[in-house]
């Protein structure tokens, strides 16, 4: 392919596309300068906004840990019981959204111009875009979540006072245990399938969409010109921007706390090391360091080796829990499960008068606060390794084939250990805590010890892939759309995903914290997401026309 890149790294349009006309240049805002051998080139505002307010928030969470830890639990309830509504009425827009473009004339655009051709195969794609969306997720809740809903579902409801005290999805399925699977897929399939990668979808159509047929800086406040015009490189998009890094940091370090405790649960179960906080810092600083050197190799000598790497190991995995675990009940499940979802997807989705408000709002409050978390990080990280597919095959891609594989992870893995409690009357994943459910669910197949080695491998590499594919992005709103700034500016956002993680697990109450913080960031940015899904067809309408 011909160099068409500008001096940005920001490739330029290729034939026809809607360029939108500005004054406005890539790193204006910026300082560049270096401290001696290490060089800089951020943007002023975002930067300094984002990196003191971070290193504020490490300070405070150490200095007051219990004041802190405080804090964050009532912003968690604050924010799952008062804005339910807000979060399930809002992913259900994305969803809809998405599935329009994609049977509407405007799904013909393709990002980066007429004549753009793909930077990368189907293989290649399909590898980051699962590696980054939702690899450590599916690792630990893979086996835990259909356990769980199956078994609350199964134990049926409970009322005190008039209120619901279970945490069944819906009305349950007390008696019925055909029913219960049925009602546990469904509702694992919810978090995992349509809705989540709509959020992500959402999110890099418009920075594709506005970086590569509009010629503006790849950050998220590029999506907004059709809203704010030439005042979204004022303090609006200054605000935009920097809501997107603390959503994108908290979003992380969740995901690196639950990646450390599940991989602390495997080395316990194969080597007998310890399980604790001590392990568990050491096991993400010594990932951050992996990551860092990830860092430094670039997106394609990193990132995209990596991925590629872990969809290997993962469909192996995979493949051997299928054919030496349940293969008839998983293979005929697979198509029962997608049933059950469509079938319960509209009670699932419903945001008003539910009965099963601690499922509702312990569960998918939470997940889809997550997943807006994660949208500018994995959004831009999608977007910067999509460009020339047409917004079509981008959202086909990008949201059915990334749901059927969720579906067919969930549907082996938490398939295998719901027929062990079926079947074999094996409960001991059953029983066991969250994040060493896989590992005892793996104990009672063939080869155990190898497996779970694979599986530990999976949580450490998803670990890394997410951390440097994580500094890439914030780097890059960070730098004023930069694409190509200083190499040890990923590295201190490196560092620091890794430090937040440390400090919210040891410092302020663990997983209940991180999962705090992800909620709180998540609300402002569903705001930020309703906004840029009329930026987008807005935008799209503009391509069709030239």
């Amino acid at each position: 392919m011909a160099d068409t890149s500008d001096s940005q790294g920001i490739p330029e349009p290729e034939g026809t596309a809607g360029l939108i006309e500005t004054d406005y240049e890539i790193g204006q805002d910026n300082v560049e300068g270096s401290l001696g051998p290490i060089g800089f080139d951020i943007h002023n505002p975002v930067f300094a906004i984002s990196g003191l307010a971070v290193i504020a928030f490490v300070f405070y969470t150490l200095a007051l840990p219990e004041q802190a830890g405080a804090a964050f639990s009532w912003l968690f309830t604050q924010v799952t019981q008062g804005f339910d509504w807000f979060f399930l009425g809002a992913a259900n827009i994305f969803v809809l959204f998405c599935l329009l473009l994609i049977v509407t004339p405007l799904g013909s655009v393709r990002l980066g111009g007429a004549d753009a051709t793909p930077d990368y195969t189907y293989v290649g794609w399909f590898a980051m875009l699962f590696a980054a969306g939702m690899g450590i997720g599916l690792m630990f809740y893979g086996v835990s979540e259909p356990l769980t809903h199956f078994s609350t579902a199964l134990g049926g409801t409970s009322v005190e006072e008039g209120a619901r005290t279970d945490w069944a999805p819906l009305g349950a399925a007390a008696g019925s245990e055909a029913e219960a699977v049925r009602l546990g897929f469904a509702a694992t399939i919810f978090h995992w399938g349509l809705h989540p990668w709509a959020i992500y979808a959402v999110v890099a159509l418009s920075l594709a969409l506005f970086t590569y047929n509009k010629g503006l800086p790849l950050t998220i406040r590029s999506a907004f010109y059709p809203i704010f015009g030439e005042r979204v490189w004022g303090w609006v998009g200054h605000v935009i921007d920097t809501l997107a890094v603390f959503a994108t940091l908290f979003g992380l370090a969740t995901s690196l706390g639950l990646g450390a405790t599940q991989a602390n649960a495997g080395l316990y179960e194969l080597f007998g090391i310890p399980v604790g906080e001590t392990t568990e810092v050491i096991l993400i600083s010594a990932i951050t360091g992996v990551a860092l050197i990830s860092v430094l190799r670039g997106l394609d000598g990193g990132v995209k080796i990596l991925s590629e790497l872990n969809m290997g190991l993962a469909a192996l995995l995979l493949l051997f829990v299928l054919f030496v675990g349940p293969t008839v009940a998983i293979l005929t499940g697979f198509v029962d499960y997608l049933w059950a979802y469509i079938e319960y997807l509209p009670a699932l989705a419903n945001p008003v008068g539910r009965e099963d408000v601690n499922f509702m709002q312990g569960w998918t409050s939470f997940y889809w606060a997550w997943w807006i978390s994660w949208s500018p990080f994995v959004g831009m990280f999608i977007a910067r390794v999509s460009r020339g597919r047409t917004v079509r095959e981008f959202l086909v891609c990008v949201l059915l084939i990334p749901s059927l594989v969720c579906v067919l992870w969930m549907a082996v893995f938490g398939g295998t250990a719901v027929q062990q409690v079926i079947r074999d009357g094996y409960t001991a994943a059953q029983d066991a805590e969250l994040p060493i459910q896989l590992f005892r669910m793996l104990d009672a197949l063939p080869l155990a010890g190898i497996t779970s080695f694979i599986g530990i491998v999976l949580v450490i590499v998803f670990f890394v892939t997410s951390s440097d594919s994580g500094s890439l992005v914030i780097d890059t709103i960070t730098a004023g759309g930069k694409v190509d700034a200083p190499v040890p500016q990923r590295v201190f956002w490196c560092i620091f995903e890794g430090a937040i993680a440390i400090v919210l697990l040891l410092s302020a109450g663990g997983l209940q914290s991180l999962q705090s913080m992800v909620i709180s960031t998540g609300l402002p940015f569903t705001v930020v997401l309703l906004l840029m899904c009329w930026t987008i067809f807005r935008g799209l309408q503009q391509e069709r026309r030239v």
